[in-house]
């Protein structure tokens, strides 16, 4: 056998150097381009190259309220008893919307992951009565506007987007309590589980077991009793 020793034709592509003609360089998005993205798909416009229709110059003035920050896990964004002050748009991570009571047991409403917008959709959040909270629940980056800011430029494109915009979000989250609530009084816990593993897969990868029996409404040890198959009911 004849060994070929030229480096040329033996040196695999990983191997050779940034610089070496074979490889193929691409571009990087900027990072604008994400925020971009994920505002067109929140609000429905598709995105093009044309930047004189009413929907690119609605995306251009929303684009310039954000700025990106990125946040450890547990990072508290929101907090009860002080108004909601911000909007945010998730790029990478997952974010959980709870109320915490005075005892310290909590109760998580909803977990948000990557491409959703979390704003206060409830009136009362706006307030110094707000009870809801907003924590990172994995390392996250996400995009930030300030809230009023960023309702006032919906406005000013027009008076029917943002109730559209609105509803959208709150009935969403009010669908889905009803739908927890319902289960909690109608299905085992088994089959809650089941449930949970058949729908939301990502986050039973992603959210810490204790979250997530709070959020299925069982205690820790029966959660980790579910995952086990050591429940049959």
């Amino acid at each position: 056998m004849i060994r070929n020793t030229n480096p040329k034709l033996s040196s695999s592509p990983c191997m050779l150097g940034e610089s070496n003609p074979d490889i193929v360089q691409y571009g990087t998005a900027p990072q604008s381009t994400a925020l971009l993205n994920g505002l067109s798909r929140v609000f429905g416009i598709r995105v093009t190259e044309k930047q004189d229709t009413p929907e690119a110059r609605f995306l251009s003035d929303l684009t310039r309220l954000f700025h990106q920050r990125r946040v450890d896990a547990e990072a508290q964004m929101e907090k009860h008893d002080t108004p909601w002050a911000n909007v945010y748009l998730i790029q990478h991570g997952i974010m959980r919307l709870f109320r915490e009571a005075p005892s310290g047991k909590v109760a998580i409403h909803h977990f948000f992951t990557e491409g959703d917008m979390v704003w206060p959709v409830f009136g009362r959040s706006r307030t110094v009565r707000n009870t809801l909270c907003l924590t990172t629940v994995t390392p996250a980056t996400v995009w930030v506007a300030d809230f009023a800011a960023f309702r006032a430029a919906i406005h000013s494109h027009g008076d029917g987007i943002w109730p559209k915009f609105a509803m959208a979000l709150t009935e969403e989250l009010a669908e889905l309590a009803s739908m927890r609530e319902f289960r909690k009084h109608t299905m085992s816990a088994k089959e809650r589980y089941q449930l949970l593993l058949e729908e939301y897969p990502e986050l039973v990868k992603r959210v810490p077991d204790n979250q997530l029996a709070s959020w299925l409404g069982v205690v820790p040890a029966t959660f980790s009793r579910l995952k086990t198959g050591a429940i049959k009911y």
